[in-house]
């Protein structure tokens, strides 16, 4: 591994993946004081796949690691000693070698509308929604079958601009990542789990380091969230289970309640929203990952073979 000084996090170029690089640095900082000098952490942007092919949806360049793959190459070379990634954005099967150390505190998880109006039963009739989500476009026709959604890639400011220079009626994104961004303004709704279910660890800032690399996992522990960990893990076995990729028209949502316990939804769905089919389960937190098991389990039974197939789930 190349030397500790500076200490190297990689990332995304984006803004937004620029704002969590930093809050991990000054996490760190806080955190172990011998890394508050100026130039103790660098942080080094990777353009990646899913950066540079922008012009068509992920489901049809790929999906898995696309926003991945070129910074945990930069990982495994010794070029980086941590990545940070949101964790939305991770497959679950990791590359050989790699783990995830740590994630932070969780930001708020839920979609918001970005429109004229403050809600998607406002939405005028046949109105263009943006979105290269399937997730999203499931939920929205299932609620709105009316509407035309026409795919919306780019980064936050980008889509955006979109809504309104007019080109799309409205579009949704992560709170999580405007409130990073300080454009929480540009919310013309919050969308409660209830009426879109966000996609697996939304809001989740994740570090992934090598697991052998004792030194970089002894940095990183001082800032992991256990709360944030178990509802990661429990989201993303949901995902596991279903055998599915980022990509998937899936939405899930695990909190942890008064009582301390796991409370899970979760849905798989048709991209047009003709068939949206729903699981919830409660539990310790402990039983937090079998209980996703059942929950996939249960929904890749309502959904059958051929949507599976149609939906690219694999057997497994």
């Amino acid at each position: 591994m190349a030397s500790r000084h500076p200490i190297r996090i990689g990332t995304r170029g984006s803004p937004l993946a620029l704002a969590q690089a930093n809050e991990v640095r000054e996490r760190l900082r806080d955190a172990h004081p011998r890394l508050a000098a100026t130039d103790a952490v660098e942080i080094v942007p990777i353009k990646t796949t899913g950066d540079q092919v922008t012009d068509r949806p992920l489901a049809e360049i790929g999906g898995k690691g696309l926003f991945t793959q070129e910074i945990e190459a930069a990982l495994q070379g010794g070029r980086i000693h941590m990545a940070v990634h949101s964790m939305k954005d991770v497959p679950t099967w990791l590359p050989e070698g790699l783990v995830i150390g740590a994630v932070l505190p969780r930001e708020d998880p839920r979609d918001a509308l970005i429109a004229e109006v403050d809600s998607i039963s406002a939405l005028p009739a046949g109105a263009t929604v943006g979105t290269s989500s399937l997730r999203r476009q499931a939920q929205l026709l299932a609620q709105r079958p009316d509407l035309s959604v026409t795919g919306l890639r780019g980064n936050v400011a980008t889509r955006l601009r979109k809504v309104a220079e007019g080109q799309v009626a409205a579009t949704f994104l992560a709170v999580a990542g405007l409130r990073r961004l300080g454009l929480v303004d540009s919310i013309a709704a919050v969308l409660p789990p209830e009426e879109m279910l966000p996609a697996v660890a939304q809001g989740a800032i994740g570090i992934e380091m090598q697991a052998e690399d004792d030194e970089t996992g002894r940095l990183i522990a001082a800032i992991n969230d256990a709360a944030t960990e178990a509802r990661v893990r429990t989201e993303r076995g949901l995902l596991d289970g279903l055998r599915g990729s980022c990509t998937t028209p899936v939405g899930v949502y695990a909190e942890l309640d008064d009582a301390g316990e796991i409370w899970l939804r979760a849905l798989l769905a048709a991209p047009d929203g003709g068939s949206v089919f729903r699981a919830e389960r409660r539990g310790p937190v402990a039983d937090g990952l079998a209980m996703a098991k059942e929950a996939a389990a249960e929904l890749r039974a309502q959904a059958g073979p051929a949507l599976c197939r149609q939906l690219g789930l694999d057997e497994g």
